[in-house]
């Protein structure tokens, strides 16, 4: 969640410029004008901070729950060029290596044995260790974002970043560059007479065409196997097999437009969760074994019913347990509108800001929010609706130094 791109709200932190969670949600960090901090997502807990008047951090992307940190310097006063990439030891507190780049950092993704850079119109693939190999460079359409996501399961390496043309994303199988990791590749423990396989001349890459318009958010499962999208538009967020480039789920936010900021899987893939300017999280079903074992509600959105039978969808939910129109039998008929998924469950930010979403345990959320908030919500998995908001608490204060 990079906040130093244009999105205002009067409620967000001054001084807060980004916020990410690691790879498995447990913990996230936020970079400050001043620094950065870390702390456990549960129980919320400060874990470090690394605050002076040396200047600003826009990027931080954390390596699961080790001492390695990425910073991209920004802010008001950067720390660092915004044009480099410093891998941070923060038990040695000092960067043990520093990447440069001929334009603006846009985004940073780390595994154990990858190292990924963003920028506008190129990503750039290492074997990460304390000397970094190039294995290759992929060029994108425009991407201020810097949009991307990465596996985080060790057992499959995908990388999912913006294609050549609009609304394309390209899914990269970051296995097939060969240096695989092991523990005398790591860059804790280099071992100068190991030689990793080399990388083969060309990357495992599949090019979908997700979207008319412009991409604004992209995410992908723990193991890699999915990938959602959404565009500019902000009305649908679309999921892919990504084997297989098969639309898996077409799923409906809304009807008007909206900036999405974040998307995030659960654990096991069968339920999605996506926020936007609206204030909103909605939560989807993607999965018919999560569909409740009860009589379905009827229908929202202004949907229009007609006489009920057995079959849940004439109820106003899809096959996969969302809310949906009593009308999408005759959807070849009737404008797509009708045909649509909208939400299983969803939850309200009172504040409307950016924010950063999570599942949590089984059947809860989390929301990091840029006015210092974080927010847990807890949504019931047989009846959905509105979820329930578990707690409230205030991790960043501006005058909390």
């Amino acid at each position: 969640m990079n906040l130093t791109r244009p999105h205002l709200n009067y409620n967000d932190a001054p001084g807060f410029l980004y916020a990410g969670f690691n790879q498995d949600y447990g913990c996230f960090a936020i970079g400050l004008d001043s620094g950065f901090r870390v702390f456990n997502s549960e129980p919320l807990i400060e874990q470090a901070r690394n605050e002076s008047d040396e200047g600003g951090i826009a990027l931080i992307e954390m390596l699961y729950r080790t001492n390695y940190l990425a910073l991209v310097g920004g802010g008001r006063n950067p720390r660092y060029p915004p044009n480099k990439v410093i891998i941070y030891d923060s038990i040695k507190a000092q960067a043990v290596l520093e990447l440069e780049y001929k334009s603006e950092v846009k985004n940073v993704k780390l595994r154990r044995e990858r190292l990924i850079v963003v920028l506008s119109h190129k990503v750039f693939v290492y074997h990460f260790s304390l000397h970094p190999h190039l294995l290759q460079t992929f060029e994108t359409t425009d991407n201020d974002k810097g949009l991307a996501a990465v596996s985080a399961s060790p057992d499959h390496a995908m990388l999912v970043v913006p294609g050549r043309q609009r609304g394309h994303v390209q899914l990269i199988d970051l296995d097939s560059l060969g240096y695989y990791w092991s523990s005398a590749t790591d860059i804790n423990n280099t071992h100068p007479h190991h030689q990793p396989h080399p990388p083969p001349t060309t990357a495992n890459v599949s090019i979908i065409a997700a979207h008319s318009g412009k991409l604004s958010c992209v995410a992908l499962n723990h193991d890699g196997t999915k990938c959602a999208t959404s565009s500019d538009k902000g009305t649908l967020i679309r999921v892919f097999n990504t084997t297989t480039g098969t639309l898996l789920n077409e799923l409906r936010r809304g009807m008007d437009r909206a900036e999405i900021f974040s998307i995030a899987f659960n654990q096991d893939s069968t339920r999605l969760c996506v926020s936007s300017d609206k204030g909103t999280i909605h939560i989807f079903n993607l999965d018919p074994s999560t569909m409740s074992e009860h009589k379905p509600r009827g229908p929202t959105y202004g949907q229009v019913v007609v006489y009920p039978t057995q079959s849940p969808s004439q109820y106003g939910l899809t096959q996969n347990g969302n809310r949906g129109s009593s009308l999408s039998f005759m959807k070849d008929l009737l404008p797509k509108y009708f045909s649509s998924e909208w939400s299983f469950a969803h939850a309200k930010i009172i504040t409307e800001s950016q924010c950063l979403v999570a599942f949590e345990q089984k059947n809860t959320i989390l929301a990091i929010c840029a006015d210092g908030s974080c927010y847990k919500f807890y949504f019931d998995p047989k009846k959905g609706g509105e979820c329930v908001r578990e707690s409230f608490e205030r991790f960043y204060k501006p005058d909390s130094l």
